[in-house]
């Protein structure tokens, strides 16, 4: 089945404030590269979703006001619930915040389970970093 989905960066974010900074840095690739973009939560499910509130509202905002969407998931998976929403929007690029360096975190998983997928990290100082998984 063909797609008419435009090719698109997927930035991954988590219910924090400071998550703003990969939304704009993937609107900066979305645009040097002519993709659409896309931002993503993946959350655990919960029995109380209201903590998530004012975080993720911020987020958001910033989206939109760079004239994209924000998706909000639950599951219990997140690093495979990311690669196929990945694959289901085309992405060519992903942008996540900095993998903890722990076995299995997100950023290797999701590495391990779309190796194709070039991954962007954005540091906390904005320092832009590109993941390869085999150098990990």
């Amino acid at each position: 089945m063909k797609s008419d989905k435009k090719p698109s960066v997927l930035v991954c974010v988590t219910g924090q404030y400071d998550c703003d900074r990969l939304i704009r840095e993937g609107h900066n690739t979305a645009v040097e590269q002519s993709l659409e973009l896309h931002v993503l939560m993946v959350h655990k499910p919960i029995s109380d979703y209201a903590f998530l509130g004012a975080e993720a509202e911020y987020l958001y905002r910033v989206t939109k006001e760079l004239g994209s969407d924000m998706t909000l998931m639950f599951s219990d998976n997140p690093a495979q619930t990311a690669v196929d929403y990945a694959k289901s929007i085309h992405a060519k690029q992903l942008v996540t915040g900095m993998s903890d360096g722990s076995p299995n975190n997100f950023v290797y998983t999701v590495s391990t389970l779309a190796p194709h997928l070039p991954i962007k990290m954005v540091s906390k100082d904005n320092i832009v970093y590109t993941y390869d998984v085999e150098f990990v």
